[in-house]
């Protein structure tokens, strides 16, 4: 089982902030941690562009990232969002993640460049789609684990197909109910993803679908009972 940490923007590019990220997201008992990589094309005119900007992997900090996360010892990746940001990451990283945006043209056998290069690493891709990845003619290939989510921000556990989840292999949550994550990892999700932040009264950007630490390792915990019982 992958369970992952989206730090995502919440970091604010800030790296004291993200040193006690990565080090509480390790002690929460998370397997890997995950970042984003957008330019001002992706960004356009956003209301938060420069805090969003700031929270991007760039060639200017992927050196201190990935030595940050090494020296405390916890896997992470990211999400491509451009193309050159493939190149940039491929050394640094042993698996992608596609968002939904773009998972949804994998859904419709559209391969962007985007897609292509991700492709062309051989490594490991997770992909975010809300619909059943049997309509792809990726849907068998060894590289790609498909992740059900719902792009909604927040979404609600009404919004969730709980049924379609066997279409899974995993699940990437927006959801502000911890019993969503519970009770998909029962159905046998192999992948869990949950968005994190350090301080949920903080002006963080994705605090909205976020867990703090605490409850991250409370949500954790029973993932782990859950599955103790099972075996």
């Amino acid at each position: 089982m992958l369970i992952v940490a989206e730090i995502g923007v919440n970091w604010r590019g800030d790296f004291d902030l993200l040193e006690k990220m990565l080090i509480n997201s390790k002690s929460a008992g998370f397997d890997s941690v995950k970042f984003q990589a957008f330019n001002e094309a992706i960004i356009g005119e956003h209301p938060k562009k420069e805090e969003l900007m700031a929270c991007s992997i760039t060639a200017e900090n992927i050196e201190q990232i990935n030595t940050l996360a090494t020296n405390i010892g916890i896997d992470w990746f990211c999400t491509p969002m451009y193309s050159d940001a493939v190149e940039l990451l491929s050394p640094y990283v042993k698996r992608f993640k596609i968002r939904e945006l773009d998972g949804r043209l994998l859904l419709r056998n559209e391969i962007t460049p985007l897609i292509q290069k991700v492709l062309n690493t051989k490594k490991d891709i997770l992909v975010s789609v809300n619909h059943s990845p049997n309509s792809s003619k990726l849907k068998n290939s060894e590289q790609i684990k498909w992740l059900y989510c719902v792009p909604k921000y927040p979404c609600q556990l009404k919004d969730i197909d709980f049924k379609n989840i066997k279409n899974f292999d995993g699940y990437s949550n927006h959801c502000i109910d911890q019993n969503a994550i519970i009770e998909i990892a029962k159905i046998g999700a192999e992948i869990i993803e949950l968005h994190v932040t350090q301080d949920k009264k903080g002006n963080y950007i994705d605090n909205s679908v976020s867990f703090d630490f605490v409850e991250s390792k409370k949500i954790l915990n029973k993932i782990k009972e859950l599955r103790n019982n099972h075996e």
